[in-house]
């Protein structure tokens, strides 16, 4: 994985090639960022401009040894930890990211490193209830690799994927290595949600913020995978919202599904809030609870945005809006019920019921306090 892989990011992968070039290679650093910005790709890539020994023109050779392991996460000095688990797994088994590893390599060669945690434990099958996670047991066998000296490179690198998906008792143990941690061992967190980890963890990582990527780089992006009406590649750039993922389902149709189903679900809570339809709304709720846990963030997140939506369009300046066809429709009709005295009461509600759900709360549980709170906040301003 070299930089000139990675799509976008142009001013973030020169800063990283200036601080290898430089000498400064923190023994810590978080990736923060999404999938769908490059974040995993970036890491990557940055382990193998700093492993390279024919590094040139501010990127990796591509070719030597090194460069080649690297781009199969199969090199002796970059060890891997990533969440995982299994179905039928016994009382008290470990789960260790080695045993998984063929696997993550082959979705990684696939994604080209943009590889989101939905996809993985898809490719776990790890069904609706099960989660992937890092175990106290991972964490012990971090520290036992890192203990070994490196075998071809000048640095041993533990990259860790997700680290989030740590439990306390892993987190505390990693934390030791990160104070005290090896001569040129170098920590690589990448992190969708770095508000999840231990303070102590975040203060002694150099945080790399990978940002959005630009509209203009994801507009390109589609022209150049067939879509050749340039208003259609623009509106899609823009709907991708920074996230590269999302443009790739867009331009297969694969969000237009998923995409309608969520606007059907908004529209009848929306409905059903305005009319005060409390027993509807019970079975609304029931019926968000029986979506998988990616299709409940999924619908949250297409409600909040339809929400700001409705708001801008209330707030009369529609042409900074992304939407057309029905949600255009809707939202038009709809906008005069969400102005400044709900919208952020509004969102504050879906905010809400997002972090309970990552926190495994009860889906049936939270979607009905979701829905019951925002009919009281739907009506006429």
């Amino acid at each position: 994985m070299r930089f000139a892989d990675i799509i976008g990011q142009e001013e973030l992968k020169r800063h990283l090639v200036q601080s290898i070039d430089a000498g400064r290679v923190s023994h810590a650093q978080l990736f923060a960022g999404s999938a769908g910005t490059g974040a995993l790709a970036l890491a990557v890539a940055y382990v193998q401009y700093l492993c390279c020994r024919h590094r040139s023109n501010g990127d990796s050779c591509g070719v030597c040894p090194d460069c080649k392991q690297i781009e199969t996460l199969a090199h002796p000095d970059l060890h891997m930890v990533f969440p995982v688990n299994k179905q039928g797994k016994k009382s008290g088994e470990a789960m260790l990211s080695d045993e998984f590893l063929p696997r993550f390599r082959e979705l990684f060669a696939e994604r080209r490193g943009y590889v989101s945690p939905h996809v993985w434990y898809n490719r776990l099958d790890l069904g609706k209830t099960l989660k992937g996670m890092i175990s106290a047991r991972e964490a012990d066998e971090i520290i036992r690799k890192l203990s070994f000296k490196s075998f071809e490179s000048d640095y041993k690198i533990m990259l860790v994927w997700l680290p989030e998906t740590m439990n306390e008792e892993a987190a505390n143990k990693i934390l030791k290595i990160l104070e005290e941690p090896w001569e040129r061992t170098v920590f690589i967190l990448v992190s969708e949600r770095p508000d999840k980890l231990l303070p102590t963890i975040l203060s002694r990582t150099q945080e790399v913020v990978v940002p959005r990527i630009a509209p203009e780089v994801l507009e390109r992006f589609a022209v150049a995978r067939g879509i050749s009406d340039p208003l259609q590649a623009r509106n899609m750039a823009r709907l991708a919202d920074g996230n590269l993922l999302e443009l790739q389902h867009l331009i297969a149709g694969e969000s237009n599904v998923s995409r309608h189903e969520d606007f059907e679900l908004f529209c009848s809570l929306m409905r059903l809030s305005y009319n005060d339809k409390h027993l509807e709304l019970l079975g609304w709720a029931e019926e968000a609870a029986q979506l998988s846990r990616e299709q409940q963030r999924s619908l949250l997140f297409d409600a909040s945005r339809l929400l700001r939506e409705s708001f801008m369009l209330h707030a009369g300046i529609p042409q900074i809006g992304y939407l057309w066809g029905e949600e255009l429709a809707f939202c038009t009709k709809f906008a005069p019920f969400v102005g400044p005295q709900n919208i952020e009461p509004l969102i504050e509600q879906i905010e809400s019921a997002s972090v309970q759900l990552t926190q495994n709360g009860n889906p049936a549980i939270v979607f009905t306090h979701f829905a019951l709170a925002v009919s009281k906040l739907i009506k006429r301003l």
